[in-house]
């Protein structure tokens, strides 16, 4: 019996320790870009949308690091493209 982990359950697991999200919904929109530079490589590309309480007061760029940093040593191997929706709860 395999136990590997996927890497969308990878890349949910490190946003949820780092940013307790009340809406978390990842995409892997991979297949979309078949031939693509970064999935040559083997990097996916995702869509995600996440809500978090860490967001409020954050301007986009401040959320989006925020993204970057709990994925960090999975971007460029894992993932070749993350498209980033950050909202905070007040914007629901």
């Amino acid at each position: 019996m395999s136990t590997a982990i996927t890497r969308p359950e990878r890349i949910r697991a490190l946003l949820d320790a780092a940013l307790a999200p009340s809406v978390l919904e990842l995409t892997d929109e991979s297949a979309m870009h078949a031939g693509h530079e970064g999935a040559k490589s083997g990097g996916s590309h995702y869509r995600l949308t996440i809500v978090s309480e860490r967001f409020e007061g954050l301007r986009l760029v401040m959320r989006h690091r925020l993204v970057y940093d709990s994925v960090h040593d999975m971007m460029h191997t894992d993932i070749h493209a993350l498209a980033i929706t950050a909202l905070a709860p007040s914007e629901l």
